[in-house]
């Protein structure tokens, strides 16, 4: 029961954190998880946040993984419960008020303003899920190197070519199966 109330108090509060999108609330979501509360270990959160980004619909619904191996299936609902529905209500009542000021000068100005924020959180989701899946200590130096080398090559051809990043998170697996199994 104490998970459980851990649980909730953890992804709601990550859930009215997400501006932009839950990859801004990566690093924290982590922290909790992983450092603070233990549920899952750094290498299991990587590869969670990577079958969430592969798999088809809403990609942080792998939230509801981190639920279940905390408590179960009772935690995999509440997690996905607590994660949604706060931000759901607060984006439908701030949607109605936001309407009312259409027109007014400082919505523009605070849209503006939360542009960078935006994406400097998902620029810290990236890099510290990054951090974990591509440099380890607990691993040799080579397989560190391949990760990385692995990263440098996916971030260069999607800068290059217009490849679908699924495609991408696939080859490396099978490449990766082969060359650091």
């Amino acid at each position: 029961m104490k998970d459980l109330i851990e649980l909730l108090n953890v992804f709601a509060g990550l859930s009215l954190m997400a501006i932009g999108g839950g990859t801004a609330v990566i690093p924290e979501m982590e922290h909790q998880t992983v450092t603070v509360h233990q549920w899952v270990s750094s290498t299991q959160f990587a590869a969670i946040y990577s079958l969430g980004q592969l798999a088809p619909g809403p990609n942080m619904t792998m939230v509801g993984i981190l639920g279940y191996h905390a408590a179960g299936v009772p935690g995999y609902f509440l997690v996905l419960f607590a994660f949604y529905f706060p931000a759901l209500m607060l984006t439908y009542i701030v949607s109605h008020i936001w309407d009312n000021f259409r027109d007014n000068p400082w919505r523009d100005a605070l849209q503006r303003g939360l542009a960078p924020i935006t994406i400097g959180l998902m620029l810290s989701g990236v890099y510290a899920v990054g951090k974990t899946a591509s440099f380890n200590l607990e691993r040799p130096l080579w397989f560190n190197a391949v990760t990385m080398g692995f990263g440098l090559a996916i971030v260069l051809l999607l800068f290059w070519k217009r490849i679908n990043p699924a495609l991408l998170i696939l080859a490396c697996g099978v490449i990766g199966w082969f060359v650091l199994r």
